[in-house]
């Protein structure tokens, strides 16, 4: 026997786990039939593929065995089992990068954090909620020798050599003054209907069944073993057979979760492809969703045989919160991620899952707008990253994500936006770059105000490099007022005169700033503004350029952008009557450094910027 001791991560996750978790200590035997699922998946799995495991004997079953007297539980499967280093690698280590982020997502909420045991891989652990010690004996399908994992879960843990008759893994859960609640029949059997049942292999219960004997006139107790779970492949049943219950319990097995989903999607194929797919959308967005290394959702089956459960290639990345099924009858067992990415049925698949999913979605938009408000508030932004992937479905998308607006205090679609425009109304305006508060007050607005335009207000970091790339929706060209190509639908017939008598302090103003402006010229777009900045239309905004360089892209150039000024303002009307001197200059400086301002922008040089500022209050005072 050698002694080891936990990584430490382990020691803080095993502590959290005990601690924080105490509301809902049943979890353990839903991760502890889960991970058995997972080994016997494993296996029928090998046993098909791979020449090294087909005289493997596969009888897929999960025993559980009760003893009330010792007070333990005995979880049993005849699945892949482990090797001795897998024990300690499993047990022993967190191995999954992003696992570590479970000990910093954890609330003090026993209800939410039971949520992060099934999406962070750490289920096993969860035994120590009502165990004073666990025993794992696993004997891995290609080897010959078992070994024994002993743990209290405090103290680290021992290794020895054991013995095993077949190959698989049995968990003895020796229960603590916690865990006896469950060292019951009746309970356990509740347990595994209400989180397990439609695991597809069947589920055993060995326990002293209690029965009346007329004639001795007393209970007697009968050692019994019964199947204790549906064992059914729930996804390929009819839906006329299936009540919300069964697709609720399913999707807890599937997501490790305890809230319902929002909705889901069963669909069967039948035709050039033969497939069934069950798609949930989680009520809250998977804690994962912005990782890099986010673990897929969707399970894949052939003909009911587990082949992955993490790929990324069944959906698309801005689908990426799916949880659900895919069961193919037309793919190879022995199918691999590298074939995924180029097999023909599985782009088929694909694509028609995906639009599929959004026809659904648009549905429940239409129908059940207070539910689609749940699904916005969780997933609107992945949507948004789809208008940039996925170009064949962009239509339906932009019906689907919702926006900000001058106009509404809600959340509003593209086609109420559309409905609402004025009859002389060219396009569907929108502003970016920064945070709602700014854009909400930019006077490049003002102008939209005036004229009772409706403008979106697009917040999210994203939206401009998404936006950037969508010029219409439906036959409507949807425009950003941070270009100077939205000016146009603004021209009236008095801006020739007003710009031509304005060139001579243009050109005074162009000359004071230098390079540090691509251009000046009269704004059609202000009200009440002396002056604001736009881009041209080929251009990132000033925001967008800040964004790139502080992720890294050194070689963005130092920004130029387009200074406009409003003609009607009485600071620009002063300056066109001043001659060229000191004052003037500070006057245009300060024209641009309150544009960048107003638009968010740190300025280039704050103590010349005050210095101009004192010098204009000294004059005015």
């Amino acid at each position: 026997m050698s002694k080891r001791e936990f990584q430490t991560e382990v020691n803080q996750l095993l502590q959290l786990i005990v601690h924080s978790l105490y509301s809902h200590p049943e979890i353990f035997l839903r991760e502890l039939i889960s991970n058995a699922s997972d080994a016997l998946d494993k296996l029928r799995h090998l046993t098909l593929v791979d020449d090294a495991y087909k005289s493997v004997s596969y009888s897929p079953r999960i025993d559980l065995e009760l003893d009330e007297e010792k007070q333990t539980l005995t979880i049993a499967d005849t699945g892949i089992g482990m090797s001795e280093e897998e024990l300690v690698s499993n047990l022993g280590t967190i191995a999954r990068s992003g696992t570590k982020n479970f000990l910093s997502q954890l609330s003090g909420d026993a209800k939410k954090d039971s949520n992060l045991i099934g999406q962070f891989g750490v289920g096993f652990y969860s035994a120590f909620m009502v165990a004073d010690r666990v025993e794992v004996i696993s004997r891995k399908a290609s080897e010959a020798k078992a070994s024994r994992w002993t743990s209290d879960g405090q103290t680290g843990f021992d290794i020895e050599q054991a013995e095993r008759e077949l190959p698989g893994t049995t968990v003895v859960v020796h229960f603590n003054e916690e865990g006896k609640q469950y060292a019951n029949s009746w309970r356990l059997q509740e347990i595994v209907k209400k989180y397990s049942n439609h695991i597809a292999f069947p589920i055993y219960l060995t326990y002293d069944k209690s029965e009346w004997n007329e004639a001795e006139k007393k209970s007697i107790k009968t050692r019994t073993t019964e199947q204790v779970n549906a064992a059914s492949a729930l996804w390929r049943r009819p839906k006329s057979e299936l009540k919300d219950e069964d697709y609720k319990e399913l999707y807890k097995s599937i997501a490790g979760g305890w809230d319902d989903p929002l909705f889901w999607f069963h669909t069967k194929a039948e035709g050039s492809l033969e497939y069934t797919t069950l798609f949930y959308v989680p009520s809250k967005a998977p804690l994962d969703l912005y990782h890099s290394d986010y673990k897929g959702g969707v399970k894949l089956y052939v003909r009911r045989v587990f082949i992955m459960d993490d790929s990324k290639e069944l959906l698309p990345q801005y689908l990426r919160f799916i949880r659900g099924i895919i069961d193919s009858e037309d793919l190879p067992l022995n199918v691999s991620r590298e074939i995924l990415q180029q097999n023909r049925i599985v782009t088929s698949i694909r694509t028609a899952s995906v639009k599929k999913i959004l026809s659904e979605l648009k549905n429940i938009a239409t129908n059940q707008p207070e539910q689609y408000q749940k699904f916005i508030a969780e997933y609107n932004r992945p949507l948004k990253e789809g208008l940039y992937s996925d170009f064949g479905n962009r239509e339906t998308l932009l019906d689907l994500i919702r926006f900000k607006s001058t106009k509404v205090d809600c959340l509003t679609s593209l086609a109420d936006v559309k409905s609402r425009m004025k009859e002389d109304q060219k396009s569907i305006y929108y502003i970016t770059g920064g945070a709602e508060s700014l854009l909400r007050t930019s006077p490049l607005l003002e102008i939209y105000r005036k004229k009772d335009l409706e403008v979106l207000i697009l917040d999210d970091e994203i939206d401009e490099i998404v936006f950037s790339g969508v010029d219409k929706y439906a036959d409507i060209d949807l425009k950003s007022v941070n270009k100077t190509s939205a000016s146009e639908d603004l021209k009236d017939e008095a801006e020739p005169d007003k710009a031509e008598a304005l060139k001579p302090l243009l050109e005074k103003i162009k000359t004071t700033l230098g390079d540090r402006v691509k251009d000046v010229r009269v704004s059609v777009r202000l009200a009440d503004s002396p002056s604001c900045i736009v881009s041209d239309e080929e251009e990132p905004s000033m925001k967008m350029q800040e964004m790139l360089r502080a992720m890294g892209q050194k070689d963005i150039p130092a920004p130029k952008p387009t200074l406009e000024i409003n003609p009607d303002h009485e600071i620009v009307k002063k300056l066109l009557a001043r001659p060229e001197d000191e004052v003037a200059k500070d006057a245009a400086w300060l024209l641009l450094d309150q544009a960048l301002l107003m638009e968010g922008m740190p300025l280039e040089d704050p103590a010349s910027f005050v210095q101009r500022l004192n010098r204009m209050m000294s004059l005015s005072i």
